[in-house]
Parts: C-alpha cells; sequence; structure tokens
C-alpha cells in the first residue's frame, strides 16, 4: 500500500485559516489599540489641576508674579479698600512651593495690585501712582504720581517700557525712561496686560481681549471673554484669561475654552501668574486670602 505525501486540499485550508486567525488577532489589532491611545490623547480637553495652596496669610491678595530672576513669587495684598489710601496694603514673598517666605517684604502701601518687573526693579500699581521697588531690598526707589489717575490696576513690561492700566479712567499709560505716557483711551474697564514675543501688548476690557499696536490701536481677537482680570500669553495665538468672579479661560485661535470654575465656592481668580517652561498658574484668590497653583494642560 502506498501512502501519500502530498497534503490534501482540507488541511491546506485547515493552515491557512490559522494563519487568518493568527495575525488578524496579533499585530493589527495592536496598531489598532495604539491608534485609538494616540487619538485620545490628542483629543483631551484643556485643563487645570490643583498642585498646592499657600496658607491662608495673604489678606485680599489681587496679584501674583513669578520672577524667574530669583524664582520668587511676589504677591501683591489690598487688606483694606481697593481705592482706600489707608496705608495697609503690603507685597509678599513666596517659593514655588507656596511656602510664605516674608509675609510683609513691602508694607505701608495703599491698594497694590498690578506688577512687573523690569531690570532690576518690580513695578507696582498702587491707585493712582506707579511705585518702583528693589528686587535686592524691598525697598522703594521711586513713585510716580499719575496725574488723572484714579484705579490704576494691572502692569506689564517689554523690557523698555511698563504698561499699566486705569479701569476707571478706561487708560493705558506706560512709562518710559522717567516719564508718564498714555498709549490708549476710551478702553472700556481696561484691565489685564501682558506683552508678549515681538512686544506686542495685549490687553483685557468690556469688549474682549485685544491686540495693540504701537499707537495704540487694536484689533478684537476674543469678545466673549469680557470684564477680563489675569491675562497670560503662551504664544501668539494662545492665551490665559481670568475673570475676577472664579472663571479661567483658554483662548487658542480666538475660541474660548473654560478650564476653571470656582464661583460657586466663591473663590476668586484675580491677577493670575504663570511659571513658564512647568506649566503651571498661580491664581490669587483674593478673598479666600491664599495663592492656589494649578497644572495646565492643553
Amino acid at each position: 500500500m502506498k501512502f501519500s505525501r502530498k497534503p490534501s486540499l482540507v488541511t491546506i485550508w485547515s493552515l491557512s485559516l490559522m494563519l487568518f486567525v493568527f495575525w488578524g488577532c496579533g499585530p493589527a489589532n495592536t496598531n489598532n489599540e495604539v491608534e485609538e491611545e494616540e487619538e485620545e490623547i490628542i483629543s483631551s480637553d484643556p485643563s487645570l489641576e490643583l498642585l498646592w495652596e499657600s496658607a491662608a496669610d495673604l489678606t485680599t491678595n489681587e496679584s501674583v508674579h513669578y520672577e524667574e530672576s530669583n524664582g520668587m513669587l511676589y504677591v501683591a495684598n489690598i487688606e483694606g479698600g481697593p481705592d482706600e489710601k489707608d496705608g495697609v496694603g503690603s507685597i509678599s514673598k513666596l517659593n514655588t512651593d507656596g511656602e510664605i517666605l516674608e509675609r510683609d517684604w513691602v508694607s505701608g502701601l495703599n491698594a497694590p495690585k498690578g506688577m512687573a518687573v523690569k531690570g532690576d526693579y518690580l513695578y507696582v500699581t498702587d491707585i493712582d501712582r506707579l511705585l518702583e521697588i528693589e528686587l535686592a531690598t524691598g525697598e522703594i526707589n521711586q513713585t510716580y504720581e499719575i496725574e488723572g489717575a484714579v484705579f490704576l490696576n494691572d502692569a506689564a513690561t517689554d523690557g523698555e517700557k511698563v504698561y499699566f492700566s486705569d479701569m476707571r479712567t478706561h487708560k493705558i499709560h506706560y512709562l518710559e525712561d522717567g516719564t508718564i505716557h498714555t498709549l490708549a483711551e476710551d478702553q472700556n474697564n481696561i484691565n489685564g496686560l501682558q506683552v508678549g514675543n515681538g512686544k506686542t501688548l495685549y490687553g483685557l476690557d468690556a469688549e474682549g481681549l485685544k491686540q495693540y499696536d504701537a499707537e495704540g490701536g487694536f484689533q478684537i481677537i476674543n469678545s466673549e471673554v469680557t470684564g477680563g482680570d489675569g491675562l497670560i500669553v503662551l504664544d501668539e495665538n494662545t492665551f490665559i484669561a481670568s475673570r475676577w468672579a472664579g472663571e479661567i479661560f483658554l483662548i487658542q485661535d480666538g475660541t474660548a475654552t473654560k478650564i476653571l470654575d470656582t464661583t460657586e465656592e466663591e473663590s476668586n481668580t484675580a491677577d493670575i501668574g504663570y511659571i513658564p517652561g512647568e506649566n503651571i498658574v498661580l491664581v490669587p484668590t483674593f478673598f479666600k486670602d491664599k495663592v492656589a497653583a494649578y497644572k495646565l494642560t492643553y
């Protein structure tokens, strides 16, 4: 009797089916899972995750500034009335873990609000004056009285000029070479200011987020986030803006997405600061008397 060594058609079909099942359930499925994971990461919504909160010893803190040159946080405490010349306002110094290093680094101010650093000095708005404070000592080096000022608010610098807003006279002023100038008028309730790349000035007022030119002309980038307070420029198309009542928005390509809402907790989000490189947003909570730090994902 002879035994044939040629495989039958049934055997060939069975082997083919096994290979098809193996390859169909193997690498192809893994690739699909990887693609789904990558898609999930890319499509994740922007958010803020709480990292830490300072001790609640910063009385009605309105503004926080991260200073890259020394790694310190500076916090402006109004303490008294926001427009009262009562001499009880102060500036505190914290580290980037939220530890209060010097509660009254500078004291005897009125109602300090916006802050910006140019060179060796911290510039602070204080109702109707701009203060120039030495970073090394905390001593007030110069006081600029602003004629006609009523409610000076935020401050920003491009390294040459120090810009600052007057919310009630609706003006943007700037200090250059020891002289005060006015950049723009009729900016309804102008508050938050920040300078981006290329020394471009941005601002928040009742009309929304604006981009200014060197002559004070502007274009509106976003008209949804009106009445904004603090402003951060991540790049020329990406911004973070806060509203005092407890809202923070990420604005990308002109579109706003709310990434934090603490209004129900009655925790304010005033003039926010930012630690670049770590994507940390610093929130002065005003009546909660503390600074809260959040990790930004976007």
